[in-house]
């Protein structure tokens, strides 16, 4: 098993396929923002599927794909099934805004994709349109619709809460959540990059003690997808709402993740600067065991937790050219 020097297993893979997307969310991307990595930086399907491929050799059985906006790039559907072949690749599943989820449903369920995680900030037009930059909810909640017929599940819901932005939304969206039968994740706001230190951080904690009283939510016994979601349910249990919190309560004693940017870059850590660069090796003709010995001594560079709430400003790069 891949292990960090703090003992903690890296079980867990965030691979970006694209750093672009096709809404500007105010906590994630300026509206204007034109710096995207061009595309011959990009990591193609197969150096994709090397870096992939060598961490389930050592030991990582859960990837996830995100972007941006993963479903922008192109043939996505055909790189997640090389990826769920891979010996070793326990858990393959996606990250999306779900604005093109609708056209691609069925292929990414025929793929191997078992579960989704959709952002929605709230169920209001308006309140969207302002959030995401363009009249996204009508083409998210077809999506939505597209995915469940496709039979993936589960669904997972994200919201950012941001106070005075969308905080009116969050029991609309428990509600929803609840009608539905999606997984409810709320998650704190975080300080990366402009856009994210200027949104309005919210404390969770509160939050959650109200929606425990009125929802009746009570601890969730089972561990749910290896993330760092703290999860309550609805009382028959059909139902769990999970809370993410890396600035009020945060989880980096448990960090079992590392993300793969779009141009080969591995961070180590969303709110740290520590990080190592694949692509130089992918292209300069590194053989596989190669290859995971880079991958083994970037792990050494994990530190043992980030400075959100000591240096806010600290990370300047936006979460899209991270990998969500």
């Amino acid at each position: 098993m891949l292990s960090d020097r703090f003992g903690r297993s890296i079980d867990y893979l965030r691979v970006s396929v694209t750093d672009r997307c096709d809404l500007r969310c105010t906590y994630c991307m300026p509206k204007d923002f034109k710096g995207f990595e061009p595309p011959p930086d990009w990591l193609s399907f197969e150096e994709i599927g090397r870096v992939v491929g060598a961490f389930a050799r050592l030991g990582t059985r859960r990837v996830r794909l995100t972007g941006g906006e993963p479903l922008t790039r192109r043939g996505l559907p055909q790189l997640a099934a090389s990826l769920a072949a891979l010996p070793g690749v326990a858990d393959l599943s996606l990250s999306t805004n779900a604005t093109r989820l609708a056209r691609h449903a069925l292929a990414l369920r025929a793929a191997g994709v078992t579960r989704l995680n959709v952002s929605l900030d709230a169920l209001d037009r308006e309140a969207m349109c302002s959030i995401t930059g363009r009249d996204s909810l009508p083409s998210i909640l077809e999506g939505l619709a597209a995915a469940r017929e496709a039979g993936f599940d589960p669904i997972k819901i994200n919201m950012v809460a941001m106070r005075g932005v969308n905080d009116s939304q969050i029991d609309a969206m428990v509600e929803f959540c609840i009608a539905q039968r999606f997984m409810l994740r709320l998650i704190e706001v975080m300080p990366m990059g402009a856009t994210g230190q200027d949104s309005s951080f919210m404390d969770l904690a509160p939050v959650q003690r109200r929606l425990q009283l009125r929802f009746g939510l009570r601890p969730q016994a089972l561990e749910l997808g290896g993330g760092p979601a703290r999860y309550l349910c609805t009382p028959d249990g059909a139902v769990s709402i999970g809370f993410i919190t890396p600035l009020s309560q945060h989880f980096c004693a448990t960090c079992n993740r590392v993300r793969l940017s779009v141009d080969g870059t591995l961070y180590l850590c969303l709110g740290q600067e520590e990080k190592f660069e694949l692509r130089p090796l992918l292209r300069g003709g590194a053989s596989d065991a190669q290859l995971e010995q880079a991958i083994r001594a970037a792990i050494e560079l994990k530190p043992e937790q980030h400075d959100f709430g000591r240096q806010p400003e600290k990370i300047i790069r936006f979460m899209s050219q991270t990998g969500g």
